[in-house]
């Protein structure tokens, strides 16, 4: 089941992954692709449960990230 949501993966130089879904402005990262995805799956859920709560969700910290 598709949940409609846009990803983009990116293959890091020094290795891993980097997971990011744009429309929401969560980003995450692994050691595969996998992880990454599972990564951004938590980072998504976290996020959905602070802007639920009106909590501020912490900023994105890393430097190819532009949200």
């Amino acid at each position: 089941m598709s949940t409609g949501r846009e990803i983009r993966l990116i293959e890091e130089d020094d290795g891993g992954w980097s997971a990011i879904d744009q429309e929401l402005n969560v980003a995450s990262q692994g050691e595969t692709r996998e992880e990454a995805l599972a990564n951004l799956d938590e980072a998504v859920k976290l996020t959905e449960e602070a802007r639920e709560a009106d909590t501020p969700a912490p900023e994105p910290d890393a430097p190819w990230f532009e949200g």
